[in-house]
């Protein structure tokens, strides 16, 4: 008798484990399989989880969106940015435009104001011309002063006797029929009229003599 069979001691002849606390007998797990009590679902490499294959997919497709969306945006303030800067140049040239303008109507203005008050000096001056009077000192004078407002103002006397006549420059003061005439011409200059340009600033006051 063997040393087992002596102090009574089962003996146990096949793979089963023998649980001493129940007195039962279970099998014993197959080689690779989880001991009792141990999670069959658990997850392999240390429990990590692998997401489901499509997952990734759809959350690179996600990222894209935004990030066309946000390229949208940034395109659309940049066009708009474009936009107000444009509309901003064009009324700057706008302004300096209408400043020019208005600067050049009031130097237009300044300049007629002065021949205008110059007139009836020029008249003085003409008047005395005509009777001999201006002689001397106050002949070069008066044709410096006729020179200066010819060269840097433009002013141009006309209506002198012969002239074809024109309602539009000249003002008759007199009409005198001749049947032989087929133009009506000045035939006395009471007062000579002044122009800058295609402007008249006073127009010459004369008398005509004409078909009837």
């Amino acid at each position: 008798m063997t040393s087992s069979e002596e102090y009574g001691e089962p003996i146990i002849r096949d793979k089963r484990r023998f649980d001493p606390t129940t007195g039962e007998r279970r099998d014993a797990p197959a080689a690779g399989a989880p001991a009792p009590g141990e999670d069959s679902q658990a997850e392999p490499d240390g429990g990590t989880q692998v997401p489901p294959s499509g997952a990734g997919a759809q959350g690179e497709g996600d990222e894209l969106a935004a990030a066309r969306a946000e390229a949208l945006d940034l395109a659309d303030q940049l066009a708009r940015a474009k936009a107000e800067v444009y509309n901003t140049e064009q009324r700057f040239n706008a302004f300096v435009k209408r400043s020019r303008e208005l600067e050049a109507a009031a130097r237009e203005t300044g300049r007629a104001d002065v021949v205008e008050a110059l007139i009836p000096v020029l008249d003085d001056v003409e008047l005395a011309r005509q009777h001999g009077e201006l002689d001397g000192p106050f002949l070069a004078i008066a044709d410096k002063l006729e020179q200066l407002l010819a060269t840097r103002f433009g002013v141009e006397r006309f209506g002198a006797q012969g002239e074809e006549f024109d309602p539009n420059h000249h003002e008759a003061l007199m009409h005198q029929a001749d049947p032989e005439a087929d133009t009506a011409r000045i035939a006395m200059v009471a007062q000579p009229g002044y122009r800058r340009g295609e402007t008249v600033i006073r127009p010459a006051r004369v008398g005509v003599v004409g078909p009837e």
